[in-house]
């Protein structure tokens, strides 16, 4: 038998349960403080209904009828799974309620936001490591740039976008791209200036080129903050894609489903919404991850 085809002993599964066993102990403790919640949220407006009916309302029927409402204040956990599974494999992909076709719409936006954040950032952090002047002048607005709340800006970027005749990806690609900026612009100015001055004077030393200290020094060395970067890049993308979608009365994307859900009371379909939401923004961050780990690894940067 070839040591790979060893199975594997009760010590290796021991040690994979033994680290999954905080994080599932975590999540039984968040899922149960969420049913906690819910009961006590939604118990208020059961006993209303069962005082209006003359009702006697046990504790079990209080119970059962809290995590069972059609528009509960608090949804439970299953109504939420329920609610995101219906939306996911529950509806054609091409369908108005699916989640799936909202999501591609939030998704298109948010990616060509990153784009846009992702080329300014480093095109501004190359500028600013390189000319002291665009240091002094850019990174400041750079910084107070950030204060503006992006609710503020929202509304007035899609009316101006709106005045020239421009809807859809555009404006809210826009916005993506004025919160995934910053976080480029900040990890690559550090990342650029990484290299010593033991290594640039080695460089000069060998008579390199500013291109060619750029190429050889210090793109390697800010990789591991670009990635970095990028993370978090991704995820403010993705929140200004969302928060584009609100008040622009759109009725396409996770946005346009959270409003909807906001305007006619359907919980279940706001907290689906969130969690799809969250989803996509997990699998984005996994996979710039694993775009890191394949480019360190190439370079001989990682294991």
């Amino acid at each position: 038998m070839t040591e790979s085809a060893i199975p594997l002993g009760p010590g290796v599964l021991g040690r994979g349960f033994g680290r999954a066993l905080p994080i599932l102990t975590v999540l039984l403790a968040i899922v149960v403080i969420w049913y906690l919640a819910a009961v006590w949220m939604n118990a208020p407006w059961v006993r209303d209904q069962a005082a209006r009916a003359d009702a006697v309302l046990t504790a079990s029927d209080l119970i059962r009828q809290t995590l069972t409402l059609e528009r509960p204040v608090l949804p439970a956990p299953h109504q939420v799974a329920a609610g995101l599974w219906d939306g996911i494999a529950g509806q054609s992909i091409t369908s108005k309620r699916s989640l799936v076709w909202h999501g591609w719409v939030t998704l298109s936006a948010t990616l060509a936001g990153f784009a846009i954040g992702t080329v300014a950032g480093i095109g501004l952090a190359v500028g600013i490591v390189h000319n002291r002047a665009m240091d002094q002048s850019v990174m400041p607005w750079a910084v107070a740039s950030q204060t503006v709340p992006i609710l503020a800006i929202a509304p007035m970027v899609i009316v101006v976008f709106a005045s020239m005749g421009v809807t859809g990806l555009l404006p809210k690609a826009i916005i993506a791209a004025w919160l995934s900026f910053f976080p480029v612009l900040v990890g690559m100015v550090k990342g650029f200036r990484t290299p010593d001055a033991m290594q640039l004077d080695l460089m000069h030393s060998w008579n390199a080129s500013r291109a060619q200290q750029f190429w050889r020094l210090r793109l390697p060395s800010s990789l591991p903050y670009l990635f970095a970067s990028l993370k978090v890049a991704i995820a403010a993308a993705l929140v200004g894609t969302i928060v584009g979608e609100l008040p622009a009365g759109a009725t396409a994307g996770l946005g346009a489903r959270l409003l909807s859900g906001s305007y006619y009371g359907q919980t279940v379909q706001i907290w689906s919404a969130l969690f799809a939401a969250a989803i996509l923004a997990a699998v984005l961050v996994m996979l710039i991850g694993a775009l890191e780990r394949l480019t360190l690894r190439r370079m001989g940067l990682a294991r």
